[in-house]
């Protein structure tokens, strides 16, 4: 029988640690705090109202997910265990009550189970009061799926009665270690998880399932029973997105339903795991064996709910810890009180954002809460009325409440809180609440004196580059022509990165006859349908670079050693900053800098020993009490090689993770490789606090030198600080992609795929990162870069111009010199279209087409696979539309006027008309005469037309010549990134098409949804 918590193990294209949700959530609560029948019906009503927002599989029966959390039903419980148990509850607050879920069929392993949790609740010194088998109803109404019904959990009520010393906090402190810890005995005497618990606490209680939101009531008996009250509920209704259901999966969790992505969760969990080798509480002082505190299976929501559970029993309250885990924007908001910054900038040096878009609803029965992202991308309606309750969630509607009846309602807004205290029996204001908790200690005070920062640090001896060496160490580090002339000289000179266009068709690394550097088989992921992009110019507010390094505390604790960290403004270092953490000795802090060379006559095997060694030192710095770590391959030289930078900071930061040692330690690259934005979005995602790429600087002074295009006025120092400034920039614009708005969350999220990268690479370097093609071995990349590493320093004394200078491989402009990087769009086959167009020639069209379809194989997974013709049955021919019906469904795809030409748009158009397909205008307008049909018939009017965020061109009459409107949430070919015409290709033409001014640039940012 499929398990209660089954899933599909990794395999082919799908990857478990890829679980997200999206969802709809609800609350209903009486201000007052009294239980009541109507509080419960009133939210199944409003879970009922949230249909829409979950979702079912092929079988109608079967949810994604749903379920209610509300306090402990007392008059209930005292009833059914009486009757069903002959157990006499203790007083409400003495005892606690939680569902567990068991392998169905499975008796004997059930009864161990029970067991082993009974001995570790006496061993806690708590008390087993008895276990209630739970009345449900799978076959009530309609009934289960049978998906759900297939894995559906036998389940049992646990009640566990507080020992006779216990206060409160104490009594959920100890319910959470006796969870935990027996989780942790029944996984490792299983191999896996042998039970999963809903909630075990005093105060709330959840019922969930692999439902149909509708379903909840009618499969729960206990929640269909007249004495089943509650004084606060919250409801559930969950759309795994691309995802798979499951039992334990369905919200709420034990504090929490979340409706959002949290994109940077794969980074949150690893922080969260190398913070625990240093918490400790005293509420729990077993914590340590708690430990792991996040589910390693569990989605992002149950990761989020697992932290915010141990910081709220640890001794914070709930709402502080969503503050803690979910901060309003408050490093550029100029307007915010400086307590309240000081209370965020403090908290960030416990504790990096989970970030993304997120409604968070939370209970712990004390309190109701909501809170949203920084960005306010998930909605939030609430209602308090009259008669004493608050009605919200993730739309108006939700419950019918008579307008007469309503004393205010309001709309969630970014970053803020709605909060309902049931002890005070009212609703707080996010400003009386942020105001009281912000003033609990001297945050202020505490950052002023124990912060570090660059300007205050003492100066270091910067280390100088032998002139001789220069162009010998930039060939080593595979720096070409082109990324001089291309890359770095627009963004030392104009401070931004160069713009390009018609996108990228040269070979993905892992199929390029050259070698290329470790960086380039990464790809970044980037925002999709439920999960909108961020623009980085206009909503720079809730972006920042700025971040905390170097070794944490316990995250469970408050001093102002805490703040004793470094503050970063960002994470790209001159090499003056860099000599300043080499040198550091200010506050205990010291700095260990690590050799990431190797002997490259050793052959490629020592890459991997290498790796291995620089790990170890790691974490022999950590443990010797170093604050900093400093990878540097500036011993680079004719005998030494580098280890490629990315996989030497993956590997010492997953080492360091893994040991527990990460957070008592800052890691910085001193490297000669990173030089573009990818590059650093990928150092910081996986792990690096802060990189100084020391041979980019080179580079810039030598084209300074050189006198390339440089203008006089550039000084040294102004050409590095633009380039750190461009860089920054374009962090922030892949950080926007993705949804994310701060360094801190992006470092160590890993929000990468790689293409052609070995389990054992994956393994060692980038523990978590999806690598669907598998590919390249430690051994082959490092051949690969002692390859690079010979054309650098030549093993013979050599004359030839061509070999002492820069390659230019023509990555960005085609070369067709030997040895060159391919292209998709190749010459040969161009001029072979275009013999085909001028002169209707069938046979240079299908010259076209074999080159066309050879280059794609040189470049593209796509042009690798083949049709398995031999494995299908063919149809009659009758059973094919004719080629003139089929074509009618023909689109072309958007391109813009402006991005192609007049003729080239216009062409299109006419051809799909004549074919009686269609074309799409782009979001570049269209003109007006393009409307009226030409003389001869034709029509250049496009049948779709798009409206993006930039509006360009839209007017009513536009919008009236369409058949067909195209919305864009966000760009297609460019994801999360808006569309560009620079400014010297707005003629008067465009510009008139376009409604804007000649001359002026046009961007078009991505929107929200």
């Amino acid at each position: 029988m499929p398990h209660f918590d089954d899933y599909p193990k990794a395999q082919g294209l799908y990857n478990p640690n890829l679980e997200k949700d999206a969802c709809g959530v609800g609350f209903v609560a009486d201000l007052t705090g009294q239980p009541s029948r109507r509080t419960v019906v009133d939210a199944l009503h409003v879970l009922n109202h949230l249909t829409h927002r979950g979702a079912c599989g092929c079988e109608q029966e079967t949810g994604d997910g749903a379920g209610i959390l509300c306090s402990i039903p007392h008059t209930f419980f005292q009833k059914v265990c009486k009757a069903e148990m002959g157990l006499d509850l203790p007083e409400k607050g003495r005892y606690a009550a939680g569902i567990f879920f068991f392998e169905k069929g499975n008796d004997a392993k059930t009864a161990e189970s029970k067991k082993m949790i009974d001995d570790i609740v006496k061993e806690l010194g708590q008390k087993v009061l008895g276990w209630r088998k739970l009345p449900v109803r799978p076959t009530h109404n309609k009934g289960l799926g049978a998906t759900a019904l297939a894995c559906e959990p036998y389940m049992e009520q646990l009640f566990i009665g507080a020992s006779d010393d216990a206060k409160a906090e104490q009594f959920e402190a100890v319910l959470y270690m006796i969870r935990r810890k027996a989780a942790i005995a029944g996984r490792a005497k299983y191999g896996e998880k042998n039970f999963y618990v809903c909630s075990l606490s005093s105060n709330v209680i959840t019922y969930k399932g692999m439902l149909k939101s509708e379903q909840v009531m009618e499969y729960f008996a206990d929640l269909d029973d007249d004495d089943f009250h509650s004084h606060v509920a919250l409801v559930h209704s969950r759309f795994a997105t691309n995802t798979f259901p499951g039992w334990s999966r369905a919200h709420p969790y034990r504090y929490v339903c979340h409706n959002g992505e949290i994109n940077t969760v794969c980074g949150n969990k690893n922080w969260q795991r190398a913070r625990e080798g240093v918490i400790s509480s005293p509420l729990m002082p077993q914590l340590q064996e708690c430990c792991p505190i996040v589910d390693p299976e569990g989605s992002d929501s149950q990761a989020f709910d697992n932290v915010l559970e141990m910081l709220l029993l640890a001794g914070r309250t709930l709402p502080e810890a969503c503050m803690m885990m979910m901060p309003e924007a408050w490093q550029n908001a100029d307007l915010m009180d400086e307590d309240k910054k000081a209370f965020y900038k403090f908290n960030a040096a416990l504790m990096e954002p989970w970030d993304g878009p997120a409604l968070v609803c939370f209970t712990d029965g004390k309190y109701l809460g909501a809170s949203l992202d920084r960005n306010g991308l998930r909605p939030c309606r609430y209602y308090v009325t009259k008669d004493q309750r608050v009605i919200g969630g993730s739309e108006v509607g939700v419950l019918n409440v008579d307008v007469e009846n309503v004393v205010s309602k309001g709309r969630l807004m970014p970053g803020k809180m709605f909060l309902i205290d049931f002890a005070q029996n009212k609703m707080i204001s996010d400003e009386e609440y942020k105001g009281q908790a912000c003033k609990k200690q001297p945050y202020k005070q505490w950052i002023a004196e124990q912060q570090l920062v660059m300007s205050t640090i003492k100066a270091g001896a910067e280390i100088q580059i032998d002139k001789a060496l220069e162009l010998p160490m930039l060939r080593a580090f595979g720096y070409t022509q082109e990324t001089l002339d291309m890359l770095l000289l627009p963004m030392g000179v104009d401070g931004m990165e160069g713009l390009g266009s018609m996108g990228n068709d040269v070979p993905l690394a892992c199929l390029s006859r050259r070698s290329r550097t470790v960086f380039d088989y990464f790809k970044q992921l980037f925002a999709q349908v439920t999960n909108p992009p961020i623009d980085p110019i206009r909503e720079s507010v809730v972006m920042t670079l700025e971040a905390w390094v170097g070794p944490e505390r316990n995250i469970l604790s408050q001093s102002a050693e805490h703040v004793n960290r470094l503050y970063l403004e960002h994470p790209v270092l001159t090499n003056q900053e860099l000599a300043k953490i080499r040198d550091l000795d200010s506050k205990g802090m010291k700095t260990k800098v690590i050799d990431a060379t190797y002997t490259v006559s050793e052959g490629p095997d020592a890459l991997s020993t290498a790796i291995d060694r620089i790990c170890s030192e790691a974490s022999e710095a950590v443990k010797a009490g170093f604050a900093f770590i400093i990878l540097s391959d500036r011993a680079i030289c004719a005998a030494r090689g580098y280890i490629p930078a990315l996989m030497a900071v993956g590997a010492v930061h997953h080492h360091l993770v893994k040991n527990l040692l990460r957070t008592r330690v800052g890691l910085v690259s001193e490297s000669g490789e990173p030089r573009e934005v990818h590059h650093m979005c990928l150092m910081t995602g996986f792990g690096a606090d802060a990189i100084n790429p020391y041979m980019a600087y080179v580079a810039l002074a030598k084209m300074k030198a050189d006198n390339v295009s440089v203008p006089s006025g550039h000084t040294q120092d102004k050409l590095v600080a633009n380039y750190i400034k461009s860089v920054g920039k374009g962090m922030l614009k892949v950080f926007a992609k993705m949804g994310v708005s701060t360094l801190m969350s992006y470092k160590g999220a890993q929000i990468f795929e790689a293409l052609g990268m070995g389990p054992e690479t994956v393994a060692k370097c980038f523990v978590g990162v999806a690598s669907r093609i598998k590919g390249l071995d430690i051994a082959t990349i490092a051949a690969d870069y002692i390859a690079q590493h010979k054309k650098g320093f030549l093993d013979r004394e050599c004359t030839d111009i061509n070999l002492l200078a820069l390659e230019n491989p023509g990555e960005y402009a085609y070369r067709a010199a030997p040895g060159s990087e391919a292209h998709i769009n190749d010459p040969g086959a161009i001029a072979s279209m275009q013999d085909a167009a001028r002169m209707n020639s069938k046979k240079a069209f299908s010259d076209f087409s074999k080159q066309h379809d050879e280059a794609i194989g040189r470049c593209t997974i796509r042009g690798h696979l083949e049709f398995a013709f031999d494995k299908t049955t063919p149809i009659s021919i009758d059973e094919v539309e004719p080629a003139a019906a089929i074509v009618k469904r023909f689109r072309t795809g958007a391109m813009s006027y402006g991005s192609i030409s007049m003729e080239s748009h216009a062409a299109l158009a006419v051809a799909m008309n004549r074919l009686g397909a269609k074309s799409n205008t782009g979001e570049g307008g269209e003109a007006p005469e393009r409307f009226e049909k030409m003389p001869n018939g034709d029509s250049m009017r496009s049948s779709i037309k798009q409206v993006a965020s930039g509006r360009f061109g839209v007017t009513i009459n536009y919008l009236t010549n369409a058949d067909e409107l195209q919305i864009k949430m966000a760009q297609g070919a460019k994801p999360g990134e808006g569309g560009e015409l620079p400014g010297n290709k707005v003629n008067k033409t465009i510009a008139r098409c376009r409604n804007s001014t000649p001359g002026v640039g046009l961007i078009s940012p991505p929107p929200h949804h």
